[in-house]
């Protein structure tokens, strides 16, 4: 895989250069020195954690660290055993094979890995029936890191076969703020220390995001010829992404909308939110409700889902036609 450089320019090529993580950062140093004292790798590793939270970055950092190539690709991209052949069979030794989304690999894939995980060898199947035969073929010695952010998707026995195991959590807002000012000096932009704030407070602790709101600040930027980014420039940039001071967009907003006012906050159904936003089940679970929950603002319970204490706090702090109006 071609890497363009100009889409990567953000990510740190270095453990040294990476904001955050520390303990994370700190077990990667120690593989990195062990591998390199021992000349080749022997363990392969595991990210596991929400998206946008730089698992891909670190797969970039240890295959830069290990002076080797990095081959990228998805479980849902391989969907057959020949396909993973094709991959392995142009790695070299010290490259790094990075598969995201682990868990949606095939099982019959899934199957093939083993033995590469565990005696760097690939058994082909070659005929069918009575007449087929199992051919080894050496694989270079390679790191294989595998990304998820559902862990518990991952059969056991894959899961067992990766010495290094990692979770990649959310960080914290003055990490976020570090990652802006460092982002705003490779894109050559200059930017004040209430605007790297504000961006960061709304980032939901994540660098992906971060990164983006970031970029739509440059946009603002070039076209209205500003002379650094500011927080006038930030309070439009949000103002047309509709995104408040909670990082709350106008789906969440709306969602909370209806368990407040539509349902007066009695336990709903996720389907029922559903049909009244109009998306299906699966964006309500996985988009929405997330971020509500870390914020504490929403309840699950087998009766279904309400406003918490600390939402109900949050909103009534708000005035009445305020509240409205964000809601819009």
């Amino acid at each position: 895989m071609v890497i363009n450089q100009k889409d990567e320019n953000l990510r740190p090529q270095k453990l040294s250069d990476y904001i955050g993580q520390e303990n994370v950062v700190k077990t990667l140093k120690l593989f990195i020195d062990a591998v390199r004292k021992r000349g080749k790798p022997s363990e392969h590793i595991l990210f596991y954690g929400p998206p946008g939270i730089g698992k891909t970055t670190l797969a970039y950092i240890v295959a830069n660290e290990l002076r080797g190539e990095i081959k990228m690709t998805s479980g849902a991209a391989i969907t057959k055993t020949g396909d993973l052949a094709a991959i392995l069979t142009n790695l070299k030794d010290n490259d790094v094979l990075f598969i995201d989304e682990i868990h949606r690999l095939p099982k019959p894939v899934e199957e093939m890995l083993y033995p590469v995980m565990e005696e760097y060898a690939l058994d082909i199947v070659i005929g069918k029936g009575p007449s087929a035969r199992t051919v080894r073929l050496t694989v270079p010695r390679i790191t294989i890191i595998g990304a998820t952010t559902k862990l518990a998707l991952l059969s056991p026995p894959l899961r067992d076969r990766f010495g290094l195991t990692l979770r990649i959590d959310f960080y914290k807002t003055d990490e976020i703020e570090k990652i802006l000012l460092r982002s705003s000096r490779l894109l050559n932009m200059p930017i004040d220390k209430k605007a790297v704030h504000e961006i960061a407070k709304r980032s939901r602790r994540t660098p992906r995001l971060a990164n983006r709101i970031l970029k739509r600040a440059r946009d603002i930027y070039d076209v209205d010829k500003h002379k650094i980014i500011d927080e006038k420039l930030i309070d439009k940039l949000f103002s047309l992404l509709e995104i408040d001071d909670d990082g709350l967009t106008k789906i969440d907003r709306s969602y909370l909308d209806i368990l407040a006012n539509k349902f007066s906050n009695t336990p709903v159904g996720v389907e029922t939110i559903a049909s009244a936003l109009s998306e299906d089940v699966q964006t309500v679970e996985e988009f929405i409700e997330p971020y509500l929950l870390r914020l504490g603002f929403i309840k699950k319970s087998s009766r279904g889902r309400s406003l918490s204490p600390k939402a109900l706090t949050s909103l009534t702090s708000l005035t009445s036609s305020t509240y409205q109006k964000k809601l819009l």
